[in-house]
């Protein structure tokens, strides 16, 4: 799995290099930089960018194995307990200074190395949430959400369709 969220410049370049339709207006007030995360994409959008990376999206299960960093039978990535020193979620405070996205890898990673598994931006996964097959799992919570929709157990969906302020994705690449 990558280690952080696909990012803003990454995502640019993958759209002028496919000739892909441009970002929603509100990107740019969201996601100022090339180092924020890659937001306001489809489920389609992202499958598309991890297939020209060489990757795919994580199932639920890949992503929330490796969201725990190794740890078991704990609500967030470092334990129990999160604050604004963990991630980047409902307002500031702490390490968190940011009202709206952070640059990708802004905090601490958990014990797998991985960045932002929780806050700042949903991300996409493979799965159909339940059976309708209507909806897309999103996992790890948002800036603009509280504590108990940074859960890692949490789960979020919508219609691959959708796209949002809050939503980005990362890759996982397949080992052989």
């Amino acid at each position: 799995m990558d280690i952080k969220e696909v990012t803003m410049g990454q995502y640019k370049r993958f759209l002028v290099e496919t000739g892909r339709q441009a970002l929603p207006d509100f990107v740019p007030r969201y996601a100022p930089t090339d180092e924020h995360p890659a937001l306001g994409v489809n489920w389609f959008d992202a499958l598309a960018y991890c297939k020209w990376a060489g990757k795919r999206l994580p199932t639920e299960a890949e992503w929330e194995y490796a969201a725990r960093g190794g740890l078991k039978g704990k609500r967030y990535p470092w334990g129990d307990e999160i604050t604004h020193d963990d991630a980047n979620y409902d307002g500031t405070g702490g390490w968190d200074k940011w009202q709206k996205p952070a640059p990708v890898g802004s905090f601490m990673p958990n014990g797998y190395s991985l960045y932002d598994v929780t806050g700042n931006v949903w991300e996409w996964c493979q799965d159909w949430y339940d059976s309708a097959r209507n909806t897309k799992v999103l996992q790890g919570g948002a800036w603009n959400r509280n504590t108990g929709y940074l859960r890692i157990a949490y789960r979020n969906h919508n219609s691959p369709q959708a796209w949002m302020n809050s939503y980005g994705f990362r890759c996982v690449a397949d080992v052989k």
